[in-house]
């Protein structure tokens, strides 16, 4: 009896441990930063509308997760032969909303207060974030988009599947949900990568983010 109570617990234990990893949205390719994409004569150029732009993040613990969004503060981009070709994008960092908890709940503001404090993105000393395009190829059947992604003074080159469609003089750039290691950007609080007695007070390194960029001719 004890065995077979056994052996079943143990195959709950492979299925969840199976449907958190078949669930996790898979992480970007990250390297070392490269040369940004230069504008050919020929592009066509895009400006971003930051109303109809942003971020949207979720972050994990043990205990559970936490979502919301941050705004795209600005935007330019180039399109060459209906390809992205070239762009720089700036992200507000001032902006990031959690919004799994209720705006009047006080843990609201708390968590919002601690996202924005040093322990993780450190707003008023880097109230930006960058993106800088270096890249966009058809790769297994989706258009993967690569680029510079700056938090923190610290600068790793990401690479990630994209929609594009343009539509009357708009365009609009959608990734699929991916994922980012935050450790590569020096966000250390609650990090295993950084901190060996942690327990299961640690907050996951993974980040996963769904980028909508929406623009129109320039």
């Amino acid at each position: 009896m004890k065995k077979n109570a056994f052996k079943l617990l143990t195959l709950i234990a492979i299925t969840v441990v199976f449907a958190s990893c078949k669930d996790k949205a898979d992480e970007a390719k990250t390297t070392a930063a490269e040369d940004a994409a230069k504008a050919q004569a020929t592009s066509v150029k895009y400006m971003a509308n930051p109303a109809e732009s942003n971020i949207e993040w979720t972050g994990f613990k043990p205990t559970g997760k936490h979502n919301g969004t941050i705004k795209v503060e600005s935007g330019i981009f180039t399109v060459n032969d209906g390809k992205i070709e070239s762009g720089t994008f700036l992200i507000d960092m001032n902006s990031i909303l959690v919004l799994d908890i209720p705006a009047d709940d006080e843990y609201n503001a708390k968590l919002l207060g601690h996202l924005k404090s040093d322990d993780f993105f450190d707003v008023e000393k880097f109230p930006s974030a960058a993106f800088e395009v270096t890249g966009f190829e058809e790769k297994d059947g989706k258009s993967m988009l690569s680029g510079n992604l700056t938090l923190k003074e610290k600068k790793n080159n990401v690479t990630f599947p994209v929609t594009v469609d343009s539509t009357d003089g708009q365009y609009s750039i959608t990734s699929e949900v991916f994922t980012i290691d935050r450790s590569k950007w020096d966000v250390k609080y609650g990090s295993k990568s950084f901190f060996d007695d942690l327990g299961d007070k640690f907050i996951n390194d993974d980040i996963e983010l769904k980028i909508s960029v929406k623009a129109k001719k320039s």
